[in-house]
């Protein structure tokens, strides 16, 4: 192996990929970027449960409707897999776009949701930004969790969030979302030197040093 060779693999995501169609897994591997390394798959519930454990990787990409188990799919990989949710993400992928699915998988644990009519290149991208500790969401879907853990508790005034003003606090829960700059624009219909300048606010404000200790922050006090 050159050195090449060797720096890919060390900084190659691990992923694993569960889902229930071979077919599916097969295809979704080899659309995935040369960064990231398949270290596993399952097919159902019990069989991700054992490789989760045993491979440990960076991200799992998890189908919300599985077989096995007690009946709860994905959300009881989740539910099984909670002592690794601090070292590993995990990304739901479904063709599913039920506002109930989308909810109840991220108040389960899952760092994010996307469909699977998206691409290669934007699955291979969406991976990258959980593993960074983004929460991604395909735009229509966002709007759901934004509906259910949208309200803020009273406390949270504590933290620096009354020193937002409206404009700022659409695009910190945006980009909590794991939207691009590019996609904060269009969403708000404002430029994204405007957006640009609006995070730099909120980041001075809320004393955060970049967009992944934000979209933590947020996450930790339900805001998106």
């Amino acid at each position: 192996m050159n050195d090449a060779e060797a720096g890919n693999t060390r900084h190659a995501t691990r992923v694993v990929i569960v889902d229930d169609h071979a077919i599916f897994r097969s295809g979704l591997k080899a659309d995935l970027d040369a960064g990231i390394e398949v270290v596993g798959e399952a097919g159902t519930v019990e069989e991700a449960l054992a490789v989760i454990a045993a491979a440990r990787p960076d991200v799992v990409l998890l189908d919300v409707h599985l077989p096995g188990g007690r009946g709860g799919g994905g959300r009881e990989v989740l539910a099984g897999s909670a002592a690794l949710l601090g070292s590993t993400r995990f990304l739901a992928l479904s063709v599913s776009d039920a506002a109930e699915d989308v909810v109840s998988v991220i108040r389960a644990g899952a760092r994010g949701y996307v469909t699977k009519t998206i691409s290669g290149a934007q699955i291979s991208d969406a991976v990258r930004r959980v593993a960074g500790g983004d929460a991604v969401f395909s735009p229509r879907l966002a709007g759901f969790v934004l509906d259910a853990f949208g309200t803020a508790p009273a406390s949270i005034a504590d933290d620096g969030l009354d020193r937002l003003s409206a404009r700022e606090l659409e695009v910190m829960r945006l980009i909590a979302r794991g939207y691009s700059y590019k996609e904060v624009a269009k969403e708000l219909f404002i430029s994204i030197k405007t957006v640009e300048s609006h995070v730099s606010a909120v980041l001075r404000k809320l004393q955060l040093s970049n967009r992944y200790e934000l979209s933590r922050w947020a996450a930790e006090r339900r805001l998106f």
